[in-house]
């Protein structure tokens, strides 16, 4: 009895076997393909990049001293000539106090001398003094007008050392980071607040010297996350900097942004778009947009493979050209790309 029942399970479980791969055979055969083709027209070439700030400012401290007050955090925006820390500036206003008291000081010796030498010139036309007595009134004079010259700019320069314990902002920005913490001892080159003007960014990419030729049309941006998918750029605002270099022999590429472009921020990943020359191009691979699988981070096709089942293969898509995408790895001429992959994923 028992070897019946035993019989009879295997029986059903490789008929259920032969039936599930039957299926799969008939999803397989009902998929529809198409064949890659390659067409000889000028390719959209593209390169890594990354959006920079063209004015970013790391503001450091000039004097030592403890930061008493720390007005903005990462994220602000801050006006031109706000202030965003201040560092202890006591002992530098007592000195100022000093130096202006030395000057006051100075000033009356000076009026003392010139009404000095006033008398002894008047003594000396009744000729009742000396030339020598005379000159002497007058060296006392001249050295008490120096002495307050020289007491004036020391005062200057307290006075312009105060003035140095308010860190304020260059310009309209955006604070990017505040490495230190109220308290924290500042000394002269410590880091304080780094801020970058949101109005003036560009991106940045290396380029070998033949692809730095070919953006004399101008170029498209690509920056994901943006609403924006990709920003056509005029010539103009390209530039290619004299320099290129000497081990990986590619030249820097600046892009400048509009300036009314929101949700850009320094570090970003960025790509450049720009067409290739025809006589340099390669061939372009085209599969239909419908074709295209998208799981995560990962972009693919289904392909049919050699035992007639499709496999999904990673991709590296270019610019959509209409219903059409351009392929720029993963494919080759030749190659049948499944039109349903949902239907492609359940085969077997």
């Amino acid at each position: 009895m028992r070897s019946s029942l035993a019989l009879v399970f295997f029986l059903g479980v490789a008929v259920t076997a032969s039936a599930a791969s039957v299926a799969a055979s008939s999803d397989a055969a009902s998929l529809a393909y198409v064949e890659v083709t390659a067409s000889g027209q000028s390719s959209d070439r593209s390169s890594d990049a990354k959006v920079e700030a063209v004015r970013e400012t790391l503001l450091a401290a000039q004097v030592p001293g403890a930061i008493v007050a720390l007005a903005v955090k990462a994220g602000d925006v801050v006006k031109a000539g706000q202030e965003l820390a201040r560092i202890d500036a006591r002992m530098a206003s007592q000195g100022a106090a000093a130096s202006s008291a030395q000057v006051a000081a100075a000033q009356a010796g000076l009026d003392v001398a010139a009404k000095e030498y006033e008398r002894q010139k008047q003594l000396f036309a009744k000729h009742y003094i000396s030339q020598a007595a005379l000159d002497g009134a007058q060296a006392q004079w001249r050295a008490a007008q120096a002495q307050v010259s020289a007491l004036q700019a020391q005062a200057g320069v307290a006075a312009t050392q105060t003035g140095l314990h308010s860190v304020r902002a260059p310009y309209s920005a955006i604070v990017s980071s505040v490495p230190v913490s109220l308290g924290d001892m500042a000394m002269p080159g410590r880091p304080l607040v780094s801020l970058y003007d949101p109005m003036a960014l560009r991106v940045t990419a290396q380029l070998t010297q033949a692809q730095a030729r070919q953006l004399r049309a101008g170029v498209q941006v690509e920056i994901p996350g943006l609403s924006v998918q990709r920003l056509s750029i005029a010539a103009s605002q390209v530039q290619v900097l004299p320099t290129a270099d000497p081990l990986s022999h590619t030249v820097p590429v600046r892009v400048q942004l509009p300036t009314d472009l929101q949700g850009a921020t320094p570090g970003m990943f960025a790509r450049l778009w720009w067409q290739g020359d025809a006589p340099d191009s390669r061939q372009r691979v085209l599969v239909p947009a419908q074709a295209i699988v998208r799981r995560a981070e990962m972009t693919g096709v289904y392909v049919e493979g050699e035992n007639g089942k499709p496999q999904l293969r990673q991709v590296r898509l270019g610019l959509p050209q209409g219903a059409m995408v351009e392929v720029l790895s993963g494919l080759n001429a030749g190659d049948k790309v499944a039109l349903e992959p949902q239907m492609a994923a359940k085969v077997r």
